[in-house]
């Protein structure tokens, strides 16, 4: 019956194209930035006349259909000049803009892509989009500009607390974020065990974070969406930009192959902390330092076809007294082709290579650990422009994954010891989809998608079969899980199919237009996610392993609602939003108490697939132009995970019921601010506050052997204390800058200027003179001054 529903939702959006007069034509092109040829992505094109309005896409291209007459364009984008022509439409035309820096254009903290009027229109919500160069004055710990960092300002975005790698959206754990850097997939964001993210800011145009609301052509993970796109490099001239800082510092090149044809970036970045360990006696053997590399060449072929070929690459390295060695990080390769058939139908197609890595050589043990995770990724995807009130988009996806959980060999290739391979695992997951942007009135407007995905986990793979089909018995004396014992095993062929999962999933806004400064929208997405994270941690760590959805581990399968409301004032100076938004999370997976996660070869021995719910309540007041710009977001929100026995005689975890799950934080305040005071000086501040982290503390303690034992209670029923901080920076432009190609600029910050000690953790020891078990709190920042210089020319 649901997929008659589906069905009858996909014949609908087809049926629903109707024909058009022939006197209406088509205006299309091509929007770059005049200083460099960069296509911008968002750029508004207006026409008063009709009210009618388009958006670039992710490629800088716009159409837009309108009857035969005379009209004016007018092109508008944040922190450029927008200009007007007149036109006369009596037949297709294509037209290019190239946009002109303004310098009375002062420093927005939100890049929008739009006026605020046709946001107001669009029925797309649950959407954030933050600006390279706002982001670049948010002060920062140790003056690194971090992206991700910069996330968890946002409404219904967290993390894990101080130093902790990835970002959690709405109650979601991190493995649960789909991030895409020039479409191909990152598995781990951060550098330096979460410290730094993995983007080099310098490199970075554009960047959206999907909440909600997300578009049917985005699949494969369960909480969110961050799409980041590359710059494209300069094909007008010779630029180079960098910056100096306290433990890394960073340069980009770019500029032409071909004058206004082609055009190549690469940029490099590295921290050198290591080197000040060096010249201490003790820590000369010891290292911790990461680097990484962005490139593209971009070639424009003819006015319908561009070529483009990006890459990144990305490597942490920590190292103890020679005897530890980890080395971990990213590799990605994208070729893509943008081809346009006619002045409506635009087509990318991409073939992408993503890589994770990870290695341990552990010398004191004589053996060396390699593991992760290794996609191919084809995808084809259009956008037709049928008219100025009808949009459809639709695509098509395949990956086909290689997961390797562990090789483990000896540190001496010499030594005539065997090494040990666990079981390899492959999969493949194609998938379709087809939506549509719809304006049904001069009110109403919808955005409505349908997305079929398959799964395929295939061999070359033994797997294990259980009594009953549960790798998990319950001992009812004990009231604990355990693991099972095969009663035989079944060796799978390469690229067999051991087991295939496929799923509809629709997705579905509205927008209700009040009047020309506000509206409200509504949303519901449902998204599959096939892949795993294995973790017993809160946030993600480079020792986590990627697995596979099997016969044991199901596929997420994630609902979500949203409600909002936006409205604008003053002449768009301010804006505010509200959200309310409700997710059900399927197949959540939770570990049974004790579970070994490391090496392990029967990793369903010792998981439970349980649910995971949650809601909110989001608010963002935004002050969009003058000298003192920024926002304050709330969220009040509820995070919680059930995993309820199988049957009736098993407890499940914590009795089966609902529980905090690790991700849930009542209360997040976030306020940030800039404030330009002149053309010399400008200033920047955040504030956070969240409620504390869940976890597990003991509620008592027992002797056992003379050794004094914690007792803990049920999961997640404590709280780490409220985790607060204010940073506060400055920017100074020297005034020589003005007519003299080098241009630089000093950013002092101070980050938790208050001198917070928030806690990353506690744990819980036996007290040698007492015997007691003892808290002990680990608090990672202090107050942290720094200093950067960034320079371009």
């Amino acid at each position: 019956m649901l997929s008659k529903k589906y069905c009858f939702l996909f014949t609908f959006l087809l049926i629903t194209i109707s024909s058009f007069s022939q006197d209406k034509f088509t205006l299309s092109g091509i929007i770059t930035d005049g200083r460099n040829n960069e296509t911008l992505i968002g750029v508004n094109v207006y026409i008063p006349e009709a009210k009618a309005a388009a958006l670039t896409n992710e490629y800088g291209f716009y159409s837009i259909t309108l009857p035969e007459g005379d009209y004016t364009i007018q092109i508008s984008y944040i922190g450029f000049q927008t200009i007007s022509k007149q036109v006369t439409l009596s037949e297709n035309t294509k037209t290019n803009f190239s946009l002109s820096d303004s310098s009375e254009v002062l420093q927005e903290v939100i890049i929008t892509g739009q006026n605020s009027s046709s946001n107001i229109r669009s029925p797309e919500m649950s959407i954030n989009k933050l600006s390279i160069s706002s982001i670049k004055r948010m002060p920062v710990v140790l003056g690194e500009v971090d992206i991700i960092k910069s996330l968890l300002l946002l409404p219904g975005v967290t993390n894990a607390g101080e130093g902790a790698s990835g970002f959690n959206v709405r109650g979601g754990g991190a493995d649960q974020n789909l991030i895409l850097l020039d479409e191909a997939t990152i598995f781990s964001s951060s550098h330096v065990f979460g410290f730094f993210s993995v983007f080099n800011p310098d490199a970075i145009k554009d960047l959206k974070l999907y909440k909600g609301g997300i578009p049917a052509r985005f699949g494969g993970r369960a909480s969110s969406v961050l799409d980041i796109y590359q710059k494209d490099g300069s094909s007008k001239g010779f630029h180079v930009s960098g910056g100096i800082g306290l433990i890394s510092s960073r340069i980009l090149a770019e500029g032409p192959i071909v004058k206004d044809k082609g055009s190549f970036l690469i940029g490099g970045r590295s921290s050198y902390a290591h080197l000040f360990l060096k010249l201490s006696e003790d820590q000369k053997d010891n290292s911790a330092y990461f680097y990484d590399l962005n490139t593209k060449l971009s070639y424009k072929l003819n006015p319908n076809n561009n070529l483009y070929l990006s890459g990144y690459f990305g490597r942490d390295v920590f190292s103890l007294n020679k005897s530890f060695t980890n080395i971990y990080g990213n590799s990605t390769l994208n070729l893509r082709w943008n081809h346009l058939f006619s002045d409506k139908l635009f087509s990318n197609l991409s073939l992408i290579y993503s890589d994770y890595y990870y290695g341990l050589d552990l010398d004191f043990v004589g053996f060396k650990w390699d593991s992760g995770i290794r996609n191919y990724n084809i995808k084809y995807d259009f956008k037709n422009y049928i008219s100025d009130t009808f949009k459809l988009n639709y695509g098509a996806n395949a990956i086909y994954y290689e997961f390797n959980p562990g090789t483990i060999r000896p540190s001496d290739e010499n030594s005539g010891i065997n090494f040990d391979q666990l079981d390899k695992k492959y999969a493949f997951e194609p998938s379709l989809y087809i939506s549509a942007e719809q304006d049904i009135s001069k009110k109403i407007s919808l955005s409505y998608g349908l997305r079929y995905s398959l799964f395929y986990r295939l061999g070359q793979s033994t797997v294990n079969n259980y009594a009953d089909n549960n790798p998990i018995t319950f001992n009812t004396d004990l009231q604990i899980y355990e693991k099972a014992t095969p009663i035989s095993t079944t060796f799978y062929e390469k690229n067999k199919t051991i087991k295939s999962y496929n799923n509809l999933e629709p997705r579905f806004s509205i927008a209700y237009k009040i009047n020309d400064d506000q509206s409200v929208k509504a949303s519901y997405n449902r998204m599959v996610q096939y892949l795993q994270l294995i973790s017993n941690t809160s946030s993600p760590t480079p020792l986590d392993v990627w697995t596979p959805s099997d016969t044991y581990i199901k596929p997420q399968i994630a609902d979500q609602v949203a409600l909002g409301y936006f409205k604008n004032f003053e002449n768009q100076m301010y804006s505010i939003e509200v959200e309310t938004y409700y997710k059900e999370v399927q197949n959540r997976l939770d570990y049974i108490d004790g579970a070994d996660l490391i090496a392990n070869k029967a990793i369903e021995q010792i998981i439970l697939n349980g649910q995971l719910r949650s809601y909110g309540l989001e608010l963002m007041f935004r002050k969009n132009e003058g000298k003192l710009n920024g926002w304050i977001s709330y969220t009040l929100s509820k995070s919680e995970q059930q995993t309820p026995g199988r049957t009736a005689l098993e407890s499940g975890i914590n009795n089966g019921q609902w529980y905090n799950s690790v991700y849930d934080k009542l209360h997040n305040i976030a306020i940030t601010s800039s404030y330009n005071l002149n053309e010399k000086w400008s200033f920047g501040s955040n504030f956070s506050l969240q409620t504390g982290q869940p976890v597990t503390y003991p509620k008592g303690q027992y002797e056992y052997l003379g050794v004094t034992v914690p007792s803990y209670g049920l999961r997640n029923e404590n709280r780490l204390p409220t985790y607060h901080h204010l940073d506060i920076a400055a920017t100074l432009t020297p005034r020589k800058n003005i007519n003299r190609n080098w241009k630089g600029e000093w950013v002092f910050s101070i980050y938790n200027l208050y001198n917070r000690k928030n806690a990353a953790s506690i744990n819980f020891r036996e007290n040698a003179d007492t015997g007691n078990n003892e808290a002990v709190k680990t608090s990672i920042f202090g107050i942290v001054p720094a200093v950067s210089y960034n320079f371009k020319f």
